[in-house]
């Protein structure tokens, strides 16, 4: 068995090939090369697509995909991979074939260290440390000696048909009960239209109620920089065209009151992003959305298993049991420990110090009586 990568721009041409891998491997919706092709025609990303190959003869079979940014934080700052391929990704692992990860992982990481124009840094953040991918990467590096760093380890919330619906508790009764008061407003449904047209109605949809949302009010809702709107709407419509992306909308009397962004992959569906009306926060409507849209996803014979692509403090965590570990870490293909490595090793220790002090002290406002409650929707 040979494999061989090949490195080139993010390209949608693979289209065929993309979707026969994720039907048998592991997946991550953020490196469809519908959504790669869309940071590129944005400038929004410098991108590097690694394919890799199973070669039998004259035919050869995508076993691999693995989409990262070169990054470059100042003039004098080393250029570093960033396994996360944009902004808003929210996965940087690999889609690998299991039955090739061992060969698939060590032909992608000797591809990078062969390639001058590749920096041999790696930023690897919000891997699957679960995935086949990370198990062959680790079992390579510590062979060869490799330099790593694990930054951090989380738990993201998830659920399966099989596994992770809390069915009973608190927490269902209360959904019981924000579904029948809001249901007494009027005639409430769930709209989750996946062709094109319909998407990108609802997805302007949600960037109203994000904006005019508290992330409006903190400048963070994606309308709040043009560069940042102009690309999630293409990313959307590259994605909608393929069928690879929805909008679930949540209305009361044909108001919409809250919307879930979805992406899909394979068996896999993404909770991407999430806004509601405020004027209903009592109601838990973002709440009230995930957990009926969870159950459409599933009475379907497509999907899966759903990733929140939220932190384990999220209000997902309130609905489905099920985790996913999931691991910040920085690693160094080439040999020894290179300066390049040591300074980003550095400045990502400083920056997670200070992210950690920052939580320590909002965890102490919000302790306080007259502290700001969780938002509903991310």
């Amino acid at each position: 068995m040979t494999v061989a990568v090949t490195i080139d721009s993010p390209t949608p041409d693979i289209g065929p090939q993309w979707d026969d891998l994720v039907r048998r491997a592991s997946s991550n919706a953020f490196m469809n090369p519908a959504a790669l092709a869309a940071a590129c025609e944005m400038n929004f990303a410098k991108i590097r697509m690694l394919l890799a190959w199973e070669i039998v003869g004259v035919s050869r079979k995508l076993v691999g995909v693995w989409a990262l940014q070169l990054r470059k934080l100042a003039p004098f700052w080393p250029m570093v991979l960033e396994a996360l391929p944009y902004n808003y990704a929210f996965l940087s692992s690999p889609i690998v074939d299991p039955d090739f990860a061992d060969a698939v992982m060590a032909a992608f990481l000797a591809a990078i260290e062969q390639t001058p124009l590749l920096p041999n840094v790696v930023s690897l953040k919000s891997f699957d440390a679960e995935s086949c991918a990370y198990a062959a990467m680790m079992k390579l590096l510590i062979g060869r000696g490799g330099q790593h760093l694990i930054l951090s380890e989380t738990a993201r919330p998830c659920v399966t048909r099989e596994f992770g619906v809390k069915r009973a508790g608190s927490t269902r009764k209360k959904l019981r009960q924000d579904w029948n008061r809001l249901s007494a407003l009027g005639a409430v449904e769930i709209v989750n239209d996946r062709t094109p047209a319909a998407v990108e109605r609802a997805f302007e949809t949600f960037l109203a109620m994000e904006k005019a949302s508290w992330k409006g009010e903190q400048g963070t809702a994606l309308l709040s920089d043009p560069r940042d709107a102009a690309f999630v709407r293409r990313l959307l419509h590259h994605l909608a065209v393929r069928g690879d992306a929805s909008v679930a909308v949540l209305r009361i009397n044909g108001e919409a009151i809250a919307a879930q962004v979805l992406m899909y992959c394979g068996p896999s569906a993404y909770t991407w992003k999430t806004a509601y009306d405020a004027k209903f926060a009592k109601y838990s409507p973002g709440t009230l959305l995930i957990d009926r849209v969870t159950e459409q996803l599933f009475a379907g014979p497509d999907i899966m298993q759903i990733d929140s692509c939220a932190a384990e403090e999220s209000f997902m965590a309130q609905l489905w049991a099920g985790r996913r570990t999931m691991v910040d870490m920085l690693i160094d293909i080439g040999p020894g420990k290179s300066l390049d490595y040591r300074m980003e090793a550095g400045r990502q220790l400083g920056y997670q110090g200070l992210r950690d002090l920052r939580d320590r002290l909002r965890n102490r406002h919000a302790a306080r009586p007259n502290a700001r409650p969780h938002h509903d929707a991310a």
